[in-house]
């Protein structure tokens, strides 16, 4: 599995700026699980709405606990 490097997130109240940020991050991620799976067969539709579902999913469960443990439900 690939490691990922995220730098800090921006100081301050701008929170467009933190999800500015966090989106370039976030790209080139999210890219290449987007072209791995074009490769074998996979639609581009169904990959990015996938993805969209599994980030709504994790959104309301950390909503739902603040303390949520991502690691543990992967």
């Amino acid at each position: 599995m690939r490691v990922f490097s995220f730098d800090k997130p921006p100081v301050g109240d701008d929170d467009s700026e933190l999800i500015a940020k966090c989106e370039r991050q976030l790209r080139p991620i999210v890219l290449e699980i987007v072209r791995s799976a074009l490769a074998t067969g996979w639609s581009r539709e169904d990959i990015l709405l996938s993805l969209v579902e599994v980030s709504w999913d994790l959104y309301e469960q950390g909503r739902d606990s603040a303390d949520t443990d991502y690691e543990a439900q992967s």
